[in-house]
């Protein structure tokens, strides 16, 4: 152990700024792989003759042992990537997919990049100051519904915080996201892109259209179409289950799609953003007028009798309603006479429909 300290594991003692660090991105002399490959491929061949020929020519590897005879030539790795590192600014090169496995015998796991502190406050200024709502702030950033979320509600408790002169955990969070892949926020681009030191550069943070798996698309299905027919995804939703939206109706970001097909159809970039915003107002207006129309239908199914202490509310229901044994959620007296099974043997406590 102490020898491993002393030797390959001192660079960890010392880490690369701004850099994950994780063990794959060493060998296990302690050397740093991509700073290896970016060397070998700018360094010529004249160089290379000139560094074999130093090492001959040095007189404490030709008469130390093995073990010296390692030591030295690490010495001799460790200044020349010093020299080097000098030489360039103390720049390190970006990192490689290799380099994001933070468990060397778990090939499968890659380091995912986490929110800049930028970026969250970009995000929280433009929901609070700025007026926009979650979605708006998501498609333009490239950031996930539910995280913009997240990061709103956490950062309007930060400023409860700060009010009340409470401590915050700033060096921790420093150190954090010193070790972490980041994603910048760019304010020369409305859309972020993915940290310079994670991955290839990407459009957002994150997929933000990709759909979770339902638990109706599960089974696999075989439904016979005759060939004339034109099989669409609604048609697919509704082989899976009658109340199953299809993919571009269950999509957070429409609007996208819909862009992007404007786009395509040759319109220019102004054309596509006032057409979509154009769409994202009728949208809204549709919902509005939706919502309205479902609040009179309560109203008029409801008769409220005032009384001294509680308002008694009256509704018409059907007997079909309440299913087969009557106990279903949907029944009167549900909540109050039925009782829950959740503890009874031999009752499936698992859901049996898709809602």
């Amino acid at each position: 152990m102490y020898a491993w300290l002393n030797g390959p594991g001192q660079v960890f003692h010392d880490p690369l700024p701004n850099s994950t660090n994780y063990l794959s991105a060493y060998d296990k002399a302690g050397r740093l792989i991509r700073a290896q490959d970016a060397n070998e491929k700018s360094r010529s061949k004249a160089e290379q003759d000139k560094e074999e020929a130093e090492n001959e020519e040095d007189p404490d590897a030709q008469e130390a042992s093995s073990e010296e005879a390692d030591a030295a030539r690490l010495r001799r790795e460790a200044r020349r990537q010093e020299q080097e590192s000098k030489g360039d600014g103390n720049k390190v090169s970006s990192e490689s997919m290799e380099d994001l496995r933070p468990f060397p015998q778990n090939t499968q796991f890659m380091s995912q990049p986490v929110l800049s502190v930028e970026l969250r406050d970009e995000i929280f200024r433009r929901v609070k100051d700025g007026g926009l709502d979650v979605r708006t702030v998501s498609a333009q950033l490239g950031v996930a519904i539910e995280r913009v979320g997240a990061v709103v509600r956490l950062k309007t408790i930060e400023e409860e915080w700060i009010k009340q002169g409470k401590k915050r955990a700033t060096p921790y969070q420093t150190a954090i996201l010193s070790m972490l892949p980041t994603t910048p926020f760019d304010a020369t681009s409305p859309i972020s892109t993915s940290s310079t030191r994670s991955r290839a550069p990407t459009l957002a943070h994150e997929p933000i259209n990709d759909l979770p798996v339902h638990p109706a698309t599960r089974p696999q299905l075989f439904v016979p179409v005759s060939e004339s027919r034109v099989f669409t995804r609604t048609d697919a939703a509704a082989a899976f289950s009658a109340s199953l939206l299809p993919a571009h109706a269950r999509i957070p970001h429409p609007q996208l799609v819909h862009a992007e097909r404007y786009r395509a159809s040759g319109m220019t970039d102004r054309e596509v953003r006032e057409r979509v915003e154009e769409d994202e107002r009728e949208r809204e207006e549709r919902e509005r007028e939706r919502e309205v129309r479902r609040r009179e239908d309560e109203a008029r199914r409801m008769r409220v009798v005032q009384g001294r202490r509680w308002d008694f509310r009256f509704e018409d229901v059907r007997v079909e309603d309440v299913g087969r044994d009557g106990l279903s959620e949907r029944g009167v007296g549900w909540r109050y006479g039925a009782p829950h099974d959740d503890r009874k043997r031999g009752k499936v406590k698992i859901p049996t429909r898709v809602g």
